[in-house]
């Protein structure tokens, strides 16, 4: 781990609000055009709800990955 104070530190946290933030920002946008078309084929067939939750579902693991390089530029570096 780096020292406190250190300019190194400073950039592994903004790199890791990078990864976190845009991740967060890209499932947003994503999620945006899957709801509104899950949301337009459960209307249409019931049956299609568990199909429309797992794409629902997809983008969220984009934050997850995000997340995981976040940890891990903070803890090994």
């Amino acid at each position: 781990m780096v020292l406190e104070g250190d300019v190194g530190s400073g950039l592994i946290a903004i790199g890791a609000g990078l990864a976190v933030g845009l991740t967060g920002l890209g499932a947003g946008m994503a999620e945006k055009d899957v709801g509104a078309a899950a949301v337009g084929a459960i209307t249409e067939d019931q049956s299609l709800f568990g199909k429309a939750m797992i794409f629902m579902v997809l983008p969220e693991t984009i934050v997850i990955f995000g997340l995981v390089i976040a940890i891990m530029a903070i803890f090994v570096m």
